[in-house]
Order: C-alpha cells, then structure tokens, then sequence
C-alpha cells in the first residue's frame, strides 16, 4: 500500500461515513428536523446538518482507527498463536456477541438488545461471505472478527447510554465505513504492474548511478595515486642530481678539518 492509495480510501471512507451517518439522522430523528420544516427554520437546519455532519465524520474516523489497529492486532495474532490464532478468534467473536447482550443498557429491552446481535452477526455474515468471494477462505474469519468484534468495541462508547437513537446513529456510518475499508483492502493492497515497472526503473537507475559513482572514485584514487608516482619520482631524480654536489660540498669540509688539525 503506498500514500496515494492510502489517502484516496481515507477520504473514499470518510465520505461515504459522512454520507451514511447523515442519512440515519435524517431517519431516527426526523421529529427533530420536522420541528424546523414546519416553519421553514433555515439557520435551525443549517445547525442540525452541520451537528450530524459532524457526528457522522467522527464515528467514521473511529471505525478508520479500529480498522487499522486490526491490521497490527491480526499480524502480532497469527506470529503469536500461529495457526490457532483463527478459532482464538472464534472465541472472541462468541464472547462479543454474548456481551451485546448482557453488558448493553438494561434499560433497553432484551428484544433490542438480541436484535442489535443478530442485525451484527447477520451483516458480519454477509461482508465476511462477499470478501471470501473476493479473495480467499481464509478471509472469512479474520472479517468476521472486524465486522463483529472491532465494531462492538467502537460501539461501545454508546451501548451505555441506554438511546436507541444514539446507537443506531452510531451503528450504520461504522458498519458502513468498515465494511467499505474490508472489501477495499485487497484492492488497495494488490500490486499493479505499472506501479511496479515505474519501482524497478527507479531500483535501476539507482543502481547505475551508485556503479558511476563507484567508478568515479576508483578513478579518483587511481588519479591520486598516479600523482603520487610521478611526484614520487621527481624527488628521486632531484636527489640524484644533487648528490654529486653534495659530494663536493662534503669533500671540502673534511679537506678544510685535515688542515685545521695540522695547523695544531
């Protein structure tokens, strides 16, 4: 996956989340809305829009986060359980769905509350089949678990608060976002060839510059150590021709000590 392709699925991710939550506020709350349509409120609208607007793009932003924190979880799962890192994962997905249940707002109803698992399970169900048929059988658990267990996690920050409302308005931009990230990913991730010529010619030129290079400095060195030769070479012929005088000059200081010892 490079930056493009990165960064083109965030925002696809993030308006489609948008899109989703703001359609859902439209539907749960649509008295709210009424109340400023009746009377043609504008600024009312523009604050209500504005508000789930900003709703939708932040639950979106969450199911991004999940969706990426699974891609680490699942690497460190399968080099730590290795090949039982899926039924780990089948145990957690039953584990999840149990929670649902019990741990939601027992001011809901219990039929809410079932209802909410199965419309999880269900649609879990359905994304992880259709990314089997995109890919592979052993994209079915691994999509299960996010559909399930990483949207319950973000799903929690309203199980709590006992609001249907709220908890619709969250559950449809993050089931929207994650399952466009899941069926994306393979897409995103799958190597195009044009992409990959465009890599090796780069690796190419790269490798031709840093042999010029090379090339360069044993030429350099060569140079250097030529000079040193020649350079090596002149002291030499200047040594050689010098000697005889320095012969001379040596003949006559002993010349002038002999005649310096006679005269004492």
């Amino acid at each position: 996956m490079n930056s493009r392709k990165f960064v083109h699925m965030f925002f696809q991710t993030l308006l489609i989340g948008w899109l989703a939550g703001l359609i859902t506020s439209f539907v749960v709350y649509y008295s709210v809305y009424a109340t400023y349509l009746s009377p043609f409120d504008g600024k009312e609208l523009l604050g209500l829009f504005l508000f789930y607007s900003g709703k939708g793009l932040v639950y979106t932003v969450i199911a991004q986060t999940g969706f990426f924190a699974y891609l680490f979880i699942n690497m460190y799962g399968r080099n730590f359980f290795r090949s039982f890192w899926p039924a780990v994962q089948l145990l957690i997905i039953a584990f999840v769905l149990f929670d649902i249940v019990y741990f939601t707002s027992k001011s809901l109803s219990l039929t809410f509350r079932l209802g909410l698992m199965f419309a999880i399970l269900i649609g879990g169900l359905i994304i992880a089949f259709l990314k089997v048929r995109e890919t592979n059988r052993t994209a079915f658990v691994p999509a299960l678990f996010v559909m399930i267990v990483i949207l319950t996690l973000e799903l929690s920050l309203v199980l709590r608060t006992g609001e249907k409302g709220e908890i619709i308005l969250m559950l449809v931009p993050i089931f929207v976002a994650t399952a466009f990230q899941l069926m994306r990913l393979h897409h995103v991730t799958k190597v195009d060839p044009e992409h990959q010529k465009r890599i090796e010619e780069r690796r190419r030129k790269r490798l031709e510059m840093q042999k010029q290079r090379m090339k360069e400095k044993e030429a350099k060195q060569k140079a250097k150590g030529k000079g040193k030769e020649r350079s090596g070479e002149k002291e030499k012929k200047a040594s050689r021709k010098a000697s005889p005088q320095q012969k001379n000059k040596n003949k006559k200081s002993s010349k002038k000590k002999q005649a310096n010892n006679k005269r004492a």
